[in-house]
């Protein structure tokens, strides 16, 4: 059995994974907990926790390995954690994302950034970054972020055995998706390998972000009357750029016929209009563009759409301009 590069004061070692509903965080931390204590005679524990909502609501999967001799007593989620592992690039600069994060800590991030981009977009004070970009490996071999994430992890953390995590994902996915074994062992030897990865020293330029616990500021003691909504409208601030699993709709303009039909469709209200008078003097609605901060990239627009004017395309083959337009020609 491997040793445990470093442990805390209850002689764990603690990993804390961020993601969102649809991204397969607590499978990953499920495979994961069972290649280490099954697989590679850790003992240790994993549990996740998520919302009543699927897709697009927060996940966090916390997994804890420790010698065979010590008793798993802790049920609490990791605070302080070992290796910290981000599913999403937008969560980087997420409040309270590297809650808990030291010198110590191990940053695994699904970006395109390097490192140090990485670092500056976290504001991280100090410790190892590890950047993969797992979304375009899960859209390369048609898979999910969450086996190049383990192979990622596996690789970073110098103790995780990848033949046990293989092993227990031939196992997790062999009843029920047995064609998916193949795709996901080669996302997996390719998050892996595709990684880069700094450590970086405190250097003055960020501060440290020990954990702290926010609480609610809304409870039974002084909730509105009836359960009114305090902050309508609200839903303008909301970015459902997570939710997006490597597609996008793009607006092709010039086949756009304005009918409407995309905006019926849309759950999230992502098309921006504007009144034009026509060549008979009459006004009339004009489509004018994608507001991609509310997308989540569900591409039904795409499915009604009767002109072709909505075509689906893998986001990060698609220009930035096109992204910041909303639009093309």
């Amino acid at each position: 059995m491997a040793n445990l590069p470093i442990v805390n004061n209850l002689g764990f070692y603690e990993i804390r994974m961020e993601s969102v509903g649809g991204f397969g965080a607590n499978l990953a931390g499920k495979i994961l907990g069972e290649a280490g204590v099954l697989g590679m005679g850790f003992n240790g524990s994993n549990f996740s926790s998520y919302g009543s909502e699927k897709k697009g609501s927060p996940v966090k999967s916390f997994i804890r390995f420790c010698s065979p001799d010590i008793i798993v007593r802790e049920n609490s989620p990791v605070i302080e954690p070992h290796m910290l592992v981000i599913f999403l690039e937008t969560m980087l600069s997420y409040p309270g994302m590297l809650s808990g994060v030291g010198k110590d800590t191990v940053v695994i991030a699904n970006t395109s950034m390097t490192p140090d981009q990485a670092r500056d977009t976290m504001k991280l004070q100090t410790g190892t970054v590890v950047t993969i970009d797992a979304m375009k490996i899960a859209v390369e071999e048609k898979t999910r972020v969450n086996t190049a994430l383990l192979g990622t992890v596996a690789a970073a953390s110098g103790f995780i055995d990848p033949e046990a995590i293989k092993e227990y994902i031939r196992k997790n996915l062999g009843k029920k998706y047995a064609f998916l074994i193949e795709p996901n062992l080669k996302t997996f030897d390719r998050g892996a390998l595709e990684f880069t990865s700094k450590f970086f020293e405190d250097d003055g330029k960020y501060p440290a972000q020990p954990f702290r616990a926010e609480g609610q500021k809304i409870g039974y003691m002084n909730q509105v009357i009836g359960g009114a909504i305090t902050t309508p409208g609200n839903s303008i601030h909301k970015d459902l750029t997570v939710s997006r699993s490597g597609y996008i709709p793009v607006l092709l303009l010039g086949k756009c016929t304005s009918c409407g039909e995309c905006d019926i469709t849309c759950p999230d209200y992502c098309f921006v209009w504007d009144k034009e008078t026509d060549k008979k003097g009459k006004e009339v609605q004009k489509l004018l563009s994608i507001e991609y901060k509310h997308c989540k990239g569900c591409l039904r627009c795409v499915d009604i759409c009767k002109f072709d004017a909505l075509v689906s395309r893998v986001e990060y083959e698609v220009d930035k301009k096109i992204i910041e337009d909303g639009y093309t020609d």
